[in-house]
């Protein structure tokens, strides 16, 4: 079993950045993709960002490509979410998951099997 814990959320000014870590403990999530969602009052789960088990590869959808940057630290079995230039409209609770690594990355929410319990993000205008 997997449990992963998000930090670093809080509140920030428009225009501001913010470091998210995940931190992953009961087993090494080194072979598992890593992705970053969040959920904004009233909205779906969105899709932020993902990459592989080695680092070597990542995606993100335009929604956020340039503002985001995901990585990864496997000898501490953890995740980062850099995130810069933050919106009100970033406002959300923020989630990582650990989900398969082959073929084409996971980008949804049901190609994910784990999941962490959020930490909120709060961008004031």
């Amino acid at each position: 079993q997997v449990h992963l814990e998000e930090s670093g959320g809080g509140l920030v000014q428009a225009g501001g950045s913010l470091r998210l870590s995940c931190a992953a403990s009961g087993r090494t999530v080194s072979s598992y993709a890593m992705g970053w969602f969040r959920r904004a009052p009233g909205q779906e789960r969105e899709f932020l960002s993902v990459i592989s088990a080695s680092g070597e590869r990542t995606y993100y959808p335009d929604s956020v490509k340039g503002q985001f940057t995901i990585s990864r630290d496997s000898a501490k079995n953890a995740v980062y979410l850099q995130m810069n230039n933050l919106k009100p409209e970033d406002t959300a609770v923020y989630y990582c998951a650990a989900g398969p690594n082959w073929g084409l990355l996971p980008r949804t929410v049901s190609d994910y099997w784990y999941w962490g319990q959020g930490t909120q993000v709060t961008i004031s205008s």
